[in-house]
């Protein structure tokens, strides 16, 4: 239940969307104050980012784990010659401060888009991680807030400012590779089992009805309750959204498309280990774009590399492939798989550095990856799982079969037989693999099409009073 002053600061956020203010001018000189929203592994590289950095100084720690927040508080202290930031709980509390110019998000996932929005309501610039979304419809709403209250919305894909992703981009878009016709994403991430499904105890120092936020209220039924959210739906996106999120990400700017595809089709299962978990480990996607395919790969068991990557993207074109095999670092092949130029060059705080840059423009184009690049490629990874969750389960010895009869080509044929090996290798013999349905999409409309189009799967019930604004209100 909320308190009358919570609901209040929900009602206060919530209204500031009719009444857009006017960006506050940031000087060059100026110290940009920061919130940092979420203590968990990506906060401490969010404070990181912004404590202790010319220009930046975090002045509040929010999160609902009090432990997690007051330990944060302390080491953001340490970063910047003992001062040391505010914990305040409760995130609608939190922006009701206007001493705070920027608000930093690395909550779970299913916090990401409504926290973005609320502080963009609020008058704030964000910084937000991938996904920024949980589901597809409210991350274009982040998009709508963002150019609708002139505020800059950050995504935490920081390959965009990586000056090695960034020259290997550019050799694709200038002919390097010649015509490209496949991207492929790689995820070969091991992921442990993260035990028996059971009832476990929510930590006695996390307030679990603003943990869950527009989520509903379930029981805890994983065992260790930070991190393995990402391997539920009802929090996380599986390593798709995770890790694959990156990747995701660089394939599609490889291809030069700023739209989600035309068509898309998933398979995989969890195998290898039954758990709490309930996203794949194991997981095929293609994204149609006509004459070019955005193929991905998510492995959770072991697993060797294919072409040198393990985490990383495979360019094929026609006069030869591009292996980045890191987040800055990768290769350029000719066919004959001769070296022909490499790239390097990297580091997170360039991309924290752009952020805080463009708030001083007041140019949201100078972001290396601007709100809207980071809702398409989370939303590829969303329609994966759409697919994938609609899918019938089929006997793995008759996979290849219906890969065929749904005309797969070659390459997404090719991409299940390496696939299959690798389980093999694994001692994986009997399962089964959900096969999902390749589904029709609107790019503009950002929606299915043709019969009965599940659109509801497009976004989610939202529990009050943690809802979602409509295009009219956001």
């Amino acid at each position: 239940m909320l308190t009358t002053a919570a609901a209040m600061a929900a009602a206060s956020a919530r209204s500031i969307a009719t009444e857009p203010q006017p960006p506050t001018s940031i000087g060059p000189n100026d110290t940009i104050q920061v919130a940092v929203v979420g203590a968990g592994g990506r906060g401490q590289s969010h404070i990181g980012g912004f404590a202790g950095k010319p220009g930046t100084v975090v002045t509040h720690i929010c999160d609902c784990d009090e432990k997690a927040g007051q330990r944060s508080c302390e080491s953001a202290a340490e970063k910047q010659g003992g001062r040391k930031p505010v914990w305040v709980k409760d995130i609608r509390k939190l922006l009701e401060d206007p001493s705070i110019q920027a608000v930093s998000i690395a909550t779970p996932n299913h916090w990401h888009s409504l926290g973005a929005i609320w502080a963009i309501q609020a008058g704030k610039d964000v910084y937000v991680e991938k996904p920024v979304s949980h589901n597809v419809l409210e991350g274009r709403r982040v998009v709508q807030a963002a150019r609708k209250h002139q505020r800059m919305v950050q995504t935490g894909t920081q390959s965009r400012s990586n000056p090695g992703m960034r020259q290997a981009i550019e050799f694709i878009h200038g002919g390097g590779i010649g015509d490209v016709s496949i991207a492929r994403g790689l995820c070969y991430k091991r992921r442990d089992s993260i035990g028996p499904r059971g009832n476990y105890e929510v930590p006695k120092e996390v307030d679990y009805d603003l943990w869950s936020g527009p989520a509903r209220i379930l029981p805890v039924t994983r065992k260790r309750f930070h991190y393995d959210w990402h391997w539920q739906w009802e929090y996380g996106n599986g390593d798709l959204g995770n890790q694959g999120i990156h990747q995701m990400d660089l394939c599609r700017w490889a291809l030069g498309v700023d739209s989600v595809s035309d068509k898309v089709w998933s398979f995989g299962a969890r195998v290898g280990y039954e758990d709490a978990g309930e996203t794949a480990n194991t997981q095929v996607v293609v994204h149609d774009y006509g004459p070019r395919k955005l193929i991905f790969e998510v492995r959770g068991l072991p697993t060797p590399d294919y072409k040198g990557a393990n985490v990383g993207i495979i360019v094929e074109g026609s006069k030869g492939y591009l292996v980045m095999t890191s987040y800055a670092s990768g290769t350029a092949f000719d066919l004959e798989g001769k070296p022909i130029k490499q790239f390097t060059g990297g580091g997170d705080d360039m991309h924290y550095k752009n952020f805080t840059d463009a708030m001083r423009s007041r140019d949201y184009s100078k972001l290396n990856a601007d709100i809207e690049q980071g809702h398409l490629s989370s939303a590829l990874c969303h329609l994966g799982n759409i697919s994938l969750r609609l899918g019938q389960m089929l006997p793995s010895q008759e996979v290849a079969g219906a890969i065929k009869s749904h005309g797969g080509d070659d390459a997404i044929a090719d991409t299940w037989q390496r696939t299959a090996e690798h389980l093999k290798e694994n001692g994986v013999n009997d399962y089964s693999i959900q096969m999902g349905p390749q589904l029709n999409l609107d790019p503009v409309t950002e929606s299915f099409t043709g019969a009965n189009p599940p659109n509801h799967w497009l976004t989610r019930e939202y529990r009050a009073p943690y809802s979602l604004p409509d295009e009219a209100t956001v």
